[in-house]
C-alpha cells in the first residue's frame, strides 16, 4: 500500500494513508482490549476511542475527491469505498491479483484496475 500511495504522491496527488500507521493488527488489539474490559462488539464502537479513530477517518474521506480500494483490503475498506461512492466521489479499485471469486457489485466502482499506471492515468483525465 504504501508504494501505491508513495506513486500517486509522486505525481501530484495529496493521499491519505496515515491509517495504515496503526498496523494490520490494530483492530484485532482493540477487540481483545475491549473483550478484557467486558464489552461487547457494540459497546466498543460506542466508547471514546472508537469514535476517535471513526472521525478522524471519516473527516478524511469527506475532504477526498476520490477514493482508491488498494487489494487486499477488509471490510472497512470496502465500507469507506461504498460510503465514497454514495456521497457522489470517484472511487476506483485496484486489483494485487485476479479475483478467486468474482463479484458484479465492484462494477459500482468508477474503475477497476489491475495495474496502478492504468488507474493513474485514468485518474488523470478525470481531474
Amino acid at each position: 500500500m504504501t508504494q501505491v500511495a508513495a506513486e500517486l504522491r509522486a505525481v501530484g496527488y495529496v493521499v491519505f494513508d496515515d491509517w495504515m500507521a496503526a498496523g494490520p493488527e490494530a483492530d484485532d488489539y482493540w477487540g481483545k482490549y475491549e473483550k478484557e474490559r467486558g464489552h461487547t462488539f457494540i459497546d466498543a464502537l460506542k466508547g471514546y476511542a472508537a469514535q476517535h479513530v471513526f472521525h478522524f477517518d471519516k473527516r478524511h474521506l469527506e475532504a477526498a475527491d476520490a477514493v482508491v480500494l488498494a487489494l487486499p483490503a477488509g471490510r472497512s475498506g470496502h465500507l469507506e469505498l461504498g460510503w465514497a461512492l454514495g456521497r457522489g466521489k470517484r472511487g476506483y479499485i485496484l486489483l494485487d491479483r485476479e479475483p478467486e471469486r468474482f463479484d458484479v457489485m465492484y462494477a459500482f466502482a468508477d474503475g477497476v484496475y489491475t495495474d496502478l499506471q492504468s488507474l493513474m492515468y485514468d485518474m488523470g483525465a478525470q481531474r
